[in-house]
This record gives structure tokens, sequence and C-alpha cells, in this order.
């Protein structure tokens, strides 16, 4: 069993990781070309490409500007703990023990649109770049054309690892991200978790909330050391339950009543 997550847009250069372990991103070249094509746009075209404010184009346009493929713990940090939105915050990576982050990195991947898949310890320069974003490049209009089949392939090739009984991806990613990934080629099923909250009399997805939920989903499958996804069934960190009369087999839906 694999997880996949999205990543945040929330960053954390700021905390000083607490492990000194790290890896390099697989696809650091192909990230090289779409620093190429970035690199070309003024401050005032990234802004409009990704509707961001002024000072946050100013900031990623200097960033494309200094991004390098030289990897290093001086000038960049693992994704795991750089990333800072409210799925990492469920995950809680600066609390995981050594063993914890071992086995997250055998089981865990990021969907990235500047990096394509990262692995928890993989070493990440600061970025904005989401994966739906319509930058035009040389292998067609978008992201999605860009990586095209890489990241299902580099899933493949984790799944291959697993045991014929433990073959599944667990998809805690967003629908944006998943896009990314395509189903009908993976060697393995996939299975969405959902996570709904009761509020105004009835059961819904609460944005914020199913965003943590998927990282304390991820949380639990590490602690735990979970290889068949039917393990996460009994997944109910802060109140969720699984409800099987709503799922289905490839999507499982987690409630909980708000206090």
């Amino acid at each position: 069993m694999i997880i996949v997550l999205s990543p945040a847009k929330s960053l954390d250069y700021t905390t000083p990781p607490h492990v000194a372990r790290h890896t390099l991103p697989a696809f650091v070249d192909h990230s090289a070309d779409l620093i190429d094509t970035l690199r070309g746009l003024s401050p005032a075209s990234i802004g409009s490409l990704m509707s961001i404010s002024d000072p946050l184009a100013e900031l990623n346009f200097k960033r494309y500007q200094d991004w390098d493929p030289k990897f290093s713990p001086a000038n960049a940090k693992q994704a795991v703990l750089a990333f800072n939105g409210d799925v990492y915050e469920g995950f809680d990576a600066p609390s995981l023990a050594d063993a914890d982050l071992d086995y997250a990195q055998g089981h865990l991947r990021i969907l990235s649109g500047l990096y394509g898949v990262l692995r928890p310890l993989d070493l990440m320069k600061p970025y904005r770049l989401e994966m739906g974003t319509r930058l035009g490049n040389a292998r067609g209009r978008d992201l999605y054309a860009f990586w095209g089949e890489r990241i299902t392939h580099a899933l493949n090739d984790l799944l291959a690892e697993r045991k014929a009984a433990a073959k599944a991806l667990v998809n805690l990613a967003s629908e944006e991200y998943f896009r990314s990934v395509r189903p009908k080629q993976l060697d393995a099923p996939v299975i969405t978790p959902v996570f709904e909250d009761f509020k105004s009399g009835r059961y819904k997805i609460i944005s914020f909330y199913a965003k943590r939920a998927r990282g304390l989903m991820a949380r639990y499958a590490v602690l735990n050391r979970i290889q068949k996804p039917e393990k996460l069934k009994a997944f109910d960190s802060e109140g969720y339950a699984f409800e099987p009369d709503v799922s289905s087999e490839q999507t499982w839906v987690f409630r909980r009543r708000l206090a």
C-alpha cells in the first residue's frame, strides 16, 4: 500500500529540521525545464497566471531566478518538513521519530507541480506552482501535459515493490493533484477516503477539516505501520469513524459530528 498527498501552498523554511537525513528528488532535470519556462515570465505575468498578489508574484519571480539543480541542507529542506498547510498540520511530521519517517519514506508520496513526485525526505527548494496552473511548455499547454505518464510510472515502480495482497494506492490528494495520475494505468486499485462533518443538519465535506483529516490518516498509517488498506477502516483520529453504509469499494467515507 502506498499513499499520495497533495503539497501545500504554505511553506516553513524557518524552523530547523529535526532530522539530518535527506534524499534527492527523482525528477530534478524535469523541474529544471519548468524553471527555465518560468524564468521567462515577468512578476506581473506570474501574478496573472497564478492569481496571486504582487508581493507573492515578486517572491516567486525571485525564487525562479535563484533556483538551481544543486540541492543541499544549506539551500533546501525535506519536503514533508517544508510543507506547512492543513494536511501537514494533521500529519505533524516534526513530531515523528526517525523510524516513523523511514516508514513514510517507503509508503508516502507527495505530488508536486514542480517536482512531480516527492518522497517525504527529498530536499526541496521553496516554490509556488500548483498542478492546475495552465503553464504552456514544450510538452503541452499545462502541467498535466508536461508530466504526462511520468508520475504514474513512478508510482507503479513503487507499487512493484509491494506484495500482491498489499497492493493498493490510497488517494489522499486533492482532485487537482490526483488528475496528474492515470488510474487506469496503475498496477493497483485506487481507494479514495472522503471525510465528512455534520453541520447544519447534514453531513458534508468541509475543506479545512477534510484537508486536516487527510494528514491525520496518513499519520495514522505511518504510526500503525499499515500495509493493507482494510486496516485504515479503523481510523478514528479526532472523532472520525468509517461508515460502510455510505461507502463503496473505491470510496471510503469517514464521518464525525462536530461538537
